[in-house]
């Protein structure tokens, strides 16, 4: 019933206020246009638009036929990027930041997958330097992680400051600073022990782990402080208000790649995140 070239005809006409000035916007001649428009309306069972000798107007069922044809033909460029970009095939070995995976980089994950089912994904999720040293060895192509800020690798993804968080907001400590952390060569753990040191406080670590999820666990248990990147906190830390605890900066989030020239599947998946980045960075 709704063939998109009748659709696309008759949004053309809705949108130049008559038939010969459509034919014009699409190449085609009156009389195309016209059997365009009877088709379409001889499918539909209704009149779309109201003619006169000097006036062409839409009618209530021609007006709704606009959010229709819009959708439809919406819908219908959607399947065909959808399966014209399923042909992409290969594999992409990424790596990603532990923090950075409580973003929305699984989301876009997800969508990519789906979107690209003929490209396999192998995901290594660890610390940003680590990461950084395998793709500079070659067993990584693309890297999702962070960075000092003045460094100059990766492309900017965006800037966040870093806090320090505990279990409560309140939640205040004496020398030495407990201190729950990553371990090295974690650069939010460089950053905290470099704070502290240039604010001549004495420290201790009490927990380290290589995962957010262990971290949290001691944060909450009450072992210490960490300091991590304020959009990213695990769920159930504070920011803490503890005005002794000295200033840490900005860290900047980025995308490395292996190569300057990307195959279609690793530059498809390039766009996706720095697509989402902008979005909600």
């Amino acid at each position: 019933m709704f063939e998109p070239e009748l659709l696309r005809t008759f949004l053309a006409v809705e949108r130049a206020g008559g038939f010969t000035a459509a034919g014009r916007i699409l190449g085609l001649r009156q009389s195309t246009i016209s059997g365009h428009i009877a088709r379409l309306e001889k499918a539909v069972g209704r009149e779309l638009f109201r003619r006169d000798t000097r006036n062409l107007a839409l009618t209530a069922d021609g007006a709704a036929m606009v959010g229709f044809a819009r959708t439809i033909l919406d819908a219908q460029g959607q399947a065909e990027r959808y399966f014209s970009d399923s042909t992409l095939t290969g594999l992409i070995r990424l790596g990603a930041s532990d923090d950075v995976m409580a973003r929305e980089l699984p989301d876009v994950l997800l969508e990519f997958q789906r979107t690209h089912p003929g490209v396999d994904l192998e995901l290594t999720v660890g610390l940003s330097e680590n990461l950084k040293t395998r793709m500079e060895t070659g067993e990584l192509d693309l890297v999702v992680g962070k960075r000092l800020p003045g460094e100059r690798h990766g492309e900017l993804l965006w800037r966040d400051r870093l806090v320090w968080a505990g279990r409560s907001a309140t939640t205040e400590f004496d020398d030495p600073v407990p201190l729950v952390t990553y371990p090295p060569p974690s650069l939010t753990r460089r950053i905290a022990l470099q704070a502290l040191e240039r604010d001549v406080r004495t420290w201790r670590v009490t927990c380290t782990s290589d995962s957010q999820l262990g971290l949290r666990a001691a944060v909450l248990a009450g072992l210490g402080v960490i300091v991590h990147a304020e959009t990213l906190i695990p769920d159930g830390l504070c920011v803490l208000a503890d005005p002794r605890l000295p200033v840490l900066g900005d860290l900047e989030f980025v995308l490395m790649r292996r190569r300057t020239t990307l195959s279609a599947p690793e530059q498809a998946l390039c766009d996706a995140i720095v697509a989402s980045a902008r979005r909600f960075g």
